[in-house]
């Protein structure tokens, strides 16, 4: 896993400049790295989430299939410990499903706050000490 350097003008859910996310796998609506959002991205993708093998089978039961590898749109599949820019409502149901990945606040977007209590996802941050 590889996280880019803060060169986002963007915020994160902390008020601080958002940091990249992953480029190995890379993440992004934008496939840029960062959780950045847009009026483009209908499904709000801006949850930096670790996955884990218990959020992908539930993904997939909820059908978006994250760990197959779609070659035709250059996607590798995910595995747990990948990170990736998640949808903010996908999260806030598995959060309510009791299977929510954990969440690297420092890049995930301010965005995800319209959807996702900050409380929420700082239960379930790597990035706090």
């Amino acid at each position: 896993m590889s996280t880019r350097a803060p060169v986002s003008t963007a915020r994160n859910v902390l008020g601080e400049p958002l940091i990249g996310c992953c480029d190995a796998p890379i993440t992004g609506f934008y496939r840029d790295g960062f959780c950045h959002t847009g009026p483009e991205d209908a499904g709000r993708h801006v949850v930096c989430a670790v996955m884990t093998d218990d959020f992908l089978a539930f993904s997939a039961a909820r059908g978006n299939d994250l760990a197959t590898p779609r070659p035709a749109f250059d996607f590798p599949g995910l595995d747990a410990d990948d990170r990736w820019c998640l949808c903010a409502a996908r999260w806030a149901e598995a959060f309510a499903a009791g299977v929510p990945p954990r969440v690297a606040l420092t890049a995930t977007h301010e965005a995800a706050l319209e959807i996702v209590p900050l409380a929420d996802l700082k239960a379930h941050a790597i990035d706090l000490s």
